[in-house]
Protein backbone atom coordinates (compact mmCIF):
# COMPACT_ATOMS: atom_id res chain seq x y z
CA UNK A 1 0.00 0.00 0.00
CA UNK A 2 1.27 3.45 -0.73
CA UNK A 3 0.02 6.73 0.58
CA UNK A 4 0.77 10.35 0.96
CA UNK A 5 2.47 12.55 3.46
CA UNK A 6 1.70 16.06 4.63
CA UNK A 7 -1.75 15.13 5.89
CA UNK A 8 -3.83 17.39 8.08
CA UNK A 9 -7.09 16.95 9.96
CA UNK A 10 -9.00 19.62 8.06
CA UNK A 11 -8.73 17.86 4.72
CA UNK A 12 -7.22 20.89 2.99
CA UNK A 13 -4.03 19.92 1.23
CA UNK A 14 -4.63 16.28 2.06
CA UNK A 15 -2.85 13.98 -0.30
CA UNK A 16 -4.57 10.86 -1.47
CA UNK A 17 -4.32 7.44 0.13
CA UNK A 18 -4.10 4.45 -2.19
CA UNK A 19 -6.15 1.41 -1.21
CA UNK A 20 -5.38 -2.03 -2.53
CA UNK A 21 -5.64 -5.66 -1.49
CA UNK A 22 -6.97 -6.37 1.97
CA UNK A 23 -7.02 -2.67 2.93
CA UNK A 24 -9.33 -1.94 0.02
CA UNK A 25 -11.52 -4.95 0.84
CA UNK A 26 -11.92 -3.88 4.49
CA UNK A 27 -12.62 -0.25 3.53
CA UNK A 28 -15.29 -1.29 1.03
CA UNK A 29 -16.93 -3.80 3.38
CA UNK A 30 -17.08 -1.34 6.29
CA UNK A 31 -18.38 1.44 4.08
CA UNK A 32 -21.11 -0.85 2.75
CA UNK A 33 -22.03 -2.08 6.24
CA UNK A 34 -22.45 1.47 7.57
CA UNK A 35 -24.20 2.66 4.40
CA UNK A 36 -26.88 -0.03 4.84
CA UNK A 37 -27.63 1.25 8.36
CA UNK A 38 -27.19 5.01 7.84
CA UNK A 39 -30.39 7.05 7.88
CA UNK A 40 -29.09 10.59 7.37
CA UNK A 41 -29.14 11.47 3.67
CA UNK A 42 -26.06 13.71 3.89
CA UNK A 43 -24.05 10.98 5.62
CA UNK A 44 -25.30 8.40 3.13
CA UNK A 45 -24.02 10.68 0.38
CA UNK A 46 -20.60 10.85 2.04
CA UNK A 47 -20.51 7.07 2.37
CA UNK A 48 -21.54 6.60 -1.27
CA UNK A 49 -18.77 8.95 -2.36
CA UNK A 50 -16.26 7.04 -0.22
CA UNK A 51 -17.47 3.75 -1.65
CA UNK A 52 -16.91 5.01 -5.22
CA UNK A 53 -13.44 6.32 -4.37
CA UNK A 54 -12.45 3.14 -2.51
CA UNK A 55 -13.63 1.04 -5.44
CA UNK A 56 -11.26 3.06 -7.64
CA UNK A 57 -8.50 2.56 -5.05
CA UNK A 58 -7.73 6.24 -4.38
CA UNK A 59 -9.26 8.15 -1.44
CA UNK A 60 -8.71 11.86 -0.74
CA UNK A 61 -10.34 14.94 0.80
CA UNK A 62 -13.75 14.40 2.37
CA UNK A 63 -13.67 10.73 1.35
CA UNK A 64 -10.46 10.26 3.35
CA UNK A 65 -12.06 12.01 6.34
CA UNK A 66 -15.04 9.67 6.16
CA UNK A 67 -12.74 6.63 5.86
CA UNK A 68 -10.76 7.88 8.86
CA UNK A 69 -13.98 8.06 10.93
CA UNK A 70 -14.97 4.52 9.93
CA UNK A 71 -11.54 3.08 10.67
CA UNK A 72 -11.27 4.85 14.04
CA UNK A 73 -14.59 3.45 15.17
CA UNK A 74 -13.89 -0.03 13.85
CA UNK A 75 -10.40 -0.20 15.37
CA UNK A 76 -11.43 1.23 18.76
CA UNK A 77 -14.45 -1.04 19.09
CA UNK A 78 -12.62 -4.19 17.97
CA UNK A 79 -15.14 -4.67 15.16
CA UNK A 80 -12.51 -4.82 12.42
CA UNK A 81 -10.55 -7.59 14.12
CA UNK A 82 -13.74 -9.51 14.94
CA UNK A 83 -15.05 -9.37 11.37
CA UNK A 84 -11.89 -9.41 9.25
CA UNK A 85 -9.39 -11.13 11.54
CA UNK A 86 -5.87 -10.03 12.44
CA UNK A 87 -4.90 -9.48 8.79
CA UNK A 88 -7.85 -7.22 8.13
CA UNK A 89 -7.17 -5.30 11.31
CA UNK A 90 -3.49 -4.85 10.33
CA UNK A 91 -4.48 -3.64 6.86
CA UNK A 92 -6.96 -1.16 8.35
CA UNK A 93 -4.39 0.04 10.88
CA UNK A 94 -1.78 0.57 8.15
CA UNK A 95 -4.31 2.65 6.23
CA UNK A 96 -5.32 4.57 9.36
CA UNK A 97 -1.69 5.50 10.05
CA UNK A 98 -1.57 7.25 6.66
CA UNK A 99 -4.62 9.37 7.50
CA UNK A 100 -4.35 12.60 9.55
CA UNK A 101 -5.39 11.30 12.96
CA UNK A 102 -3.39 8.09 12.60
CA UNK A 103 -0.29 10.01 11.54
CA UNK A 104 -0.71 12.34 14.53
CA UNK A 105 -1.05 9.42 16.95
CA UNK A 106 2.07 7.76 15.51
CA UNK A 107 4.05 11.01 15.79
CA UNK A 108 2.90 11.50 19.37
CA UNK A 109 4.03 7.96 20.25
CA UNK A 110 7.45 8.69 18.69
CA UNK A 111 7.77 11.85 20.80
CA UNK A 112 6.86 9.98 24.00
CA UNK A 113 9.33 7.19 23.20
CA UNK A 114 12.07 9.73 22.58
CA UNK A 115 11.41 11.38 25.97
CA UNK A 116 11.29 8.01 27.75
CA UNK A 117 14.68 7.06 26.28
CA UNK A 118 16.20 9.83 28.41
CA UNK A 119 15.42 7.63 31.43
CA UNK A 120 17.34 4.62 30.08
CA UNK A 121 20.15 3.46 32.34
CA UNK A 122 19.02 5.61 35.26
CA UNK A 123 17.76 4.23 38.55
CA UNK A 124 13.98 4.31 38.64
CA UNK A 125 12.86 6.37 41.67
CA UNK A 126 9.09 6.21 41.23
CA UNK A 127 6.31 5.10 38.92
CA UNK A 128 2.64 5.94 39.26
CA UNK A 129 -0.47 5.61 37.17
CA UNK A 130 -3.45 7.84 37.89
CA UNK A 131 -6.93 7.50 36.38
CA UNK A 132 -7.95 11.02 35.36
CA UNK A 133 -11.20 10.21 33.61
CA UNK A 134 -13.00 7.57 31.56
CA UNK A 135 -10.33 5.90 29.45
CA UNK A 136 -7.76 8.55 30.40
CA UNK A 137 -4.66 7.99 32.52
CA UNK A 138 -1.55 9.85 33.59
CA UNK A 139 1.67 7.82 33.88
CA UNK A 140 4.45 9.47 35.89
CA UNK A 141 8.03 8.20 35.93
CA UNK A 142 11.00 9.55 37.83
CA UNK A 143 14.51 8.28 37.18
CA UNK A 144 17.77 9.97 38.05
CA UNK A 145 17.10 13.69 37.93
CA UNK A 146 14.38 13.42 35.25
CA UNK A 147 10.62 13.27 35.70
CA UNK A 148 8.24 12.54 32.84
CA UNK A 149 4.44 12.48 32.84
CA UNK A 150 2.63 10.88 29.91
CA UNK A 151 -1.09 11.23 29.28
CA UNK A 152 -2.75 8.11 27.84
CA UNK A 153 -6.26 8.36 26.41
CA UNK A 154 -8.30 7.77 23.26
CA UNK A 155 -6.21 10.34 21.42
CA UNK A 156 -3.07 8.31 22.13
CA UNK A 157 -0.01 8.89 24.27
CA UNK A 158 1.19 12.47 24.75
CA UNK A 159 3.89 14.07 26.85
CA UNK A 160 2.22 16.05 29.59
CA UNK A 161 5.36 17.28 31.35
CA UNK A 162 9.10 16.75 31.32
CA UNK A 163 11.29 17.93 34.19
CA UNK A 164 15.00 17.68 34.80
Amino acid sequence: MSGGAGLDGAGAGMTSVTLQGEAQDVALAETQAVLVMARDDEYRGRLSSLQAAATEGEVAGEDAETLQELLELGLQSGRLRALYGPGGERAALATYRRLPNGAAVAESAREVSEALRTLAGQELRSVSLEAIGPGAFSLSLAAGSAEITVRLDRQGARLHSVGV
